[in-house]
């Protein structure tokens, strides 16, 4: 009576090996999840900054104001009878943190005032 008991004993942990362990087993399902789930959230990531992307091309050949701010925000360019006048922030310390009264200001700051 003892040796069917174990015979069947060996045969379940034989037949649970390949569900556990082997090519197709759980253990390898719950990490390709893992890998899927990581290439969902990085796939995310993308579209939005496609999407982002799309806009700003978008907004480039339909109208003259994104073109016309780009110019004066990265070339420091003006229109005629403007004076272009540019106030410089301070540096930042080392350990100063984003909550300071000069973070708010951007790195450019300037102001145009008409004629």
């Amino acid at each position: 009576m003892r040796w069917p008991v174990i015979i069947l004993a060996l045969l379940a942990v034989v037949l649970q090996y390949p569900l556990w362990l082997g090519k197709g087993g759980w253990l390898r399902v719950w990490e390709v999840d893992g890998q899927l789930n990581a290439q969902r959230e990085v796939t995310h990531r993308l579209e939005q900054r496609n999407a982002a992307l799309a806009a700003e091309v978008q907004d480039l050949k339909s109208g003259n104001e994104a073109v016309e701010e780009r110019a004066r925000f990265e070339l420091g360019l003006t229109r005629p009878g403007e004076i272009y006048v540019h106030v410089p922030t301070p540096p930042r310390k080392p350990g100063e943190g984003q909550a300071s009264a000069g973070a708010a200001a951007s790195p450019q700051a300037g102001a145009t005032a008409t004629r």
